[in-house]
């Protein structure tokens, strides 16, 4: 310990691999090369524009390898969602090789490559090799992930008291690149252009055995981020089906150690929720999260998800949601989160229309109480919040198929989003099926048959027996008549400042417009208008 604080002092950065070769070996692994005749990796499953990100780096004299969950998805079988390239060319230098590429990241500085544009694009994230620095080397810095941005400023590695790494942008060799990742099947290196797979750590001989093991000490590696916590569920889940287990130290310290995910920024924690839900595997990662005993105290929101997704209408968006990614889909967090969210709402939105509230209000109501009580000033005011409140806003209005209100909600941006909750809510008999089928009709008929669907709907809503219109009275009216319906003083006149009674309101009468010739406008209403009003 002090020969560390001599060699900070004196500005020394030797880093463990200064050490004996046991401790090198122990910290960095051996350097192994695998063919293809052993990985067995095809070659067809690798993304045409990671390979280009590749091939584009290595003609510029660097050294470039897909990285991390694409190579452990690459090795048993699956074909990746997502695409990282890892390379020794600093964030600049691989921003000046492509024409849409932007450095992104303060905590982590990374670049990410653009292909394609609107809903085709595809981001390939490229990150430089990083250096192994113990965390008693780096510098200091008081208070934590959310509050320290200004004492980071200038800092290239750096960590707060209980070792979460604040900072890490400095760059070194490979083989220390490696040792900094989290888990073992996480932490190889693929060229495709040799076909060569990169092994420091034996994540091809865990990958065999399908056990996902932490490299280094598990509780030194989610103090120095807490987040890995929840990754560790997603990875669990996503291999779950294919056998995969937690070694049995990485999985011991996770309930522990989860009270340090509480100085995690709220937004970084809403986003690796929505990643639990929207990868193809949410009911699968509820269920670890309870077998880990993690099901309360990650996120609010989640805690929500889990302690609801046996309910029929919720369960139903997660299978949804998880079929549509396997058939490689897009998903949107506004609906499956609408979806959570869907029971608060319903209920406070029953209770108001029960209290004679009007349908809109009383929605809009409780949807602000939904978003108050769970969601906060994360996301529910934002454009994804503004999306939930337009799938909701929607639903009663599904309910009029009569005159032009199809056509003005068939042409809403998120139609199809607020019909896929439409047809859920049927699906559960929370609604009529047939109202979700007239409505998958009436989307894809031609404008002659939605005529005539209208017209259909609007003869049987004539032959249906309407209930009789009640007039509430004000209050004030009431009391203003006497018994025999006369005009009667009030019984609480208003008085002024000074204790007299205050002058009677004057009625101002509305003054009849006069037409053109100077007279009085006529009374009876033009030919063609409605005297329904």
């Amino acid at each position: 310990m002090i020969k560390k604080f001599i060699d900070k002092l004196f500005g020394k950065t030797s880093s463990p691999a200064a050490g004996a070769g046991r401790s090198k070996k122990s910290v960095f692994g051996e350097r192994r090369e695998v063919g293809p005749q052993d990985h067995a990796i095809d070659p067809k499953l690798v993304d045409d524009r990671a390979m280009d990100v590749v091939r584009t780096l290595q003609q510029a004299g660097y050294e470039a390898y897909i990285v991390g969950g694409a190579v452990r998805d690459l090795l048993v079988g699956l074909r990746p969602k997502d695409f990282d390239v890892a390379t020794d060319a600093t964030p600049e230098q691989v921003k000046s090789l492509f024409r849409r590429a932007f450095i992104i990241g303060r905590r982590f500085r990374i670049v990410h490559v653009i292909y394609g544009r609107g809903r085709e694009h595809e981001v390939i994230e490229v990150s430089t090799f990083r250096a192994h620095l113990d965390s008693s080397l780096a510098e200091q810095v008081g208070g934590n992930e959310r509050t320290s941005k200004s004492e980071l400023a200038g800092m290239k590695h750096a960590v707060d008291a209980s070792g979460r790494v604040l900072r890490d942008n400095v760059w070194g060799p490979m083989e220390e690149d490696a040792a900094r990742r989290d888990f073992t099947i996480n932490a190889m290196y693929y060229d495709p252009q040799t076909q060569i797979v990169v092994d420091y750590h034996h994540g091809i001989r865990d990958a065999k055995k399908k056990i996902i093991r932490m490299i280094g000490d598990p509780a030194t590696r989610y103090r120095e981020d807490p987040v890995r916590i929840i990754r560790a569920v997603r990875f669990s889940a996503k291999l779950s089906a294919l056998g995969f287990k937690f070694e049995d130290k990485t999985m011991a310290p996770l309930k522990s150690m989860k009270g340090l995910l509480a100085d995690v920024p709220q937004s970084r924690l809403f986003d690796e929720m929505l990643k639990l839900l929207q990868t193809g595997h949410s009911l699968a990662s509820i269920a670890q999260l309870k077998f880990l005993g993690l099901n309360t105290g990650i996120y609010p929101l989640l805690d929500v998800v889990v302690d609801t997704a046996e309910e029929p209408f919720l369960q139903l968006a997660l299978l949804d949601t998880d079929r549509r990614v396997g058939e490689g889909k897009p998903v949107a967090p506004s609906f499956l989160l609408s979806c959570v969210l869907w029971a608060d709402v319903r209920q406070g939105w029953e209770q108001r229309l029960k209290r004679g509230e009007h349908t809109m209000p009383a929605l809009q109501d409780a949807i602000d109480d939904a978003f108050n009580a769970k969601i906060g000033d994360v996301s529910g005011r934002g454009k994804l919040g503004t999306d939930m409140r337009e799938i909701w806003t929607m639903q009663p209005r599904f309910e009029k198929r009569t005159g032009s209100s199809p056509y003005s909600l068939l042409d809403q941006p998120r139609f199809r989003a607020g019909f896929d909750f439409l047809r859920l809510r049927a699906q559960t008999g929370e609604i009529e099926m047939e109202l979700a089928e007239w409505w998958e009709k009436f989307s894809t008929a031609y404008d002659d048959e939605r005529h005539e669907m209208i017209e259909q709907a609007r003869l049987a809503q004539s032959q249906k027996p309407q209930a009789p219109r009640t007039r509430v009275k004000r209050v004030e009216s009431e009391v203003a008549r006497g018994a025999d319906g006369s005009p009667s003083a009030a019984p609480f006149p208003e008085f002024g400042e000074s204790g007299e009674p205050a002058p009677a309101k004057k009625r101002r009468r509305r003054r009849k417009p006069a037409n053109r010739e100077g007279g009085a406008q006529s009374a009876s209403p033009p030919s063609g208008a409605s005297t329904d009003q």
